[in-house]
């Protein structure tokens, strides 16, 4: 598969005003300027973009596409019966035939990362998933792919008598889980130096939670508010997580102190009203203001908050709020691939990345734009 008169945007060596992709397979083979063409390529499958512009899938970093967000799904999102549902995966609940899924390839989305809602302070594994496929199994990338941990309003008074009504207490249960499954981890640790056949009674809340506070699966934190991203940050801190920020729509009051702290921030949804308290200082400008300062962002829907097809739009307005438009690109590709731990396979057109490419008629922030083509693993799905 060739592609060729393309702006290319590489996402990680510059734009190439005039140039081609060329794939083997399932991964891209190739990338540079048309006088760089080589006189073997196979001409037989190409693409012509015609000018139109050239670049990686689109990556929405957080959403839950998949376990909610069509009229004939049951909300699959809340396991409401606990406050701490560590051991619950987001693989198992998701429906690869849910409508939003075609919807995400024709706009270009061709990779995300669901899971999980917010009323549980520790809510289950999120997976990270090509948007195409009729076996979960088959379309995830990285599963589990993080943890999803939640602050503020969303985890309080949810669960009645058994769970927290305040924030201090949604940050005592999340402390307390941890604490329980570092010594977990320490006691199977113990057992494995010792050559001991016997090893502690099997807990799947704790087993969930090693290879968080070992450092292995990022530790995701639903936070809005600058107070609770400050409480992420502390516990983060505390037991060692490699901690990413969701939403952190007050980062914006903050931006200093994420950057110092190298925590990076997935901004949105902001297509949205302020339906709630925690939005009141919800601002446009707010993924702006975080990737000047020095924080790596990247940009999500929240979907069905903002419909996953809106993705490429969310980084256009954050943009015009004042965002580098490559910063943006870079927010919904090679960014969020990197802060979903697949940087070095997804988010940029390099030699050896999985071929999910997009052709765009237009400049992707060009309300008239849309994708002509969407490949997927090197196959056109639309």
């Amino acid at each position: 598969m060739l592609i060729v008169n393309g702006v290319i945007h590489t996402m990680e060596t510059g734009t190439i005003p005039d140039g081609f992709v060329l794939i083997k397979g399932s991964r891209i083979a190739q990338v540079g300027p048309m006088s760089s063409l080589p006189d073997d390529a196979d001409l037989d499958r190409l693409i012509d973009a015609q000018g139109g512009h050239v670049l990686p899938g689109f990556i929405d970093a957080h959403c839950h596409v998949g376990l909610y967000g069509t009229a004939a799904q049951e909300d699959d999102l809340n396991e409401s019966p606990t406050p701490c549902a560590p051991q619950i995966r987001a693989l198992d609940g998701v429906d690869p035939f849910n409508q939003y899924f075609a919807e995400a390839r024709r706009a270009g989305v061709t990779c995300v990362h669901t899971g999980p809602g917010s009323a549980n302070p520790i809510a289950g594994q999120s997976v990270l998933l090509k948007t195409v496929g009729s076996v979960a199994d088959q379309m995830a990338v990285r599963s589990p792919a993080s943890m999803k941990f939640a602050l503020g309003e969303n985890p309080k008074g949810i669960h009645k008598s058994h769970g927290p009504a305040t924030r201090m207490a949604t940050a005592a249960v999340i402390r307390d889980k941890l604490t329980q499954a570092l010594n977990y981890e320490l006691k199977w640790a113990q057992a494995q130096a010792n050559n001991q056949m016997d090893s502690p009674d099997f807990d799947a809340q704790l087993d969930a939670l090693r290879p968080v506070v070992t450092g292995r699966l990022p530790a995701h934190f639903h936070a809005h508010r600058a107070d609770d991203i400050v409480t992420a940050v502390r516990l983060s801190k505390k037991f060692g997580l490699d901690c990413a920020i969701v939403h952190g729509t007050e980062g914006h009051l903050i931006a200093e102190f994420l950057a110092k702290e190298g925590v990076p921030v997935i901004t949105g949804p902001f297509l949205t009203d302020r339906c709630k308290p925690e939005l009141a200082r919800l601002t446009m400008e707010n993924t702006a203001i975080l990737a000047r300062a020095g924080v790596q962002v990247a940009i999500c829907t929240d979907h069905p908050e903002t419909p996953i097809a809106l993705l490429p739009f969310c980084a256009a307005m954050a943009a015009r709020a004042g965002m580098d438009e490559e910063e943006a690109l870079a927010a919904i590709t090679i960014n969020a691939a990197c802060i979903a731990g697949v940087g070095d396979r997804l988010g940029s057109l390099s030699p050896g990345k999985d071929a999910d490419i997009v052709v765009m008629d237009g400049h992707p922030f060009h309300w008239r734009s849309r994708a002509t083509h969407v490949l997927i693993d090197g196959q056109e799905v639309i």
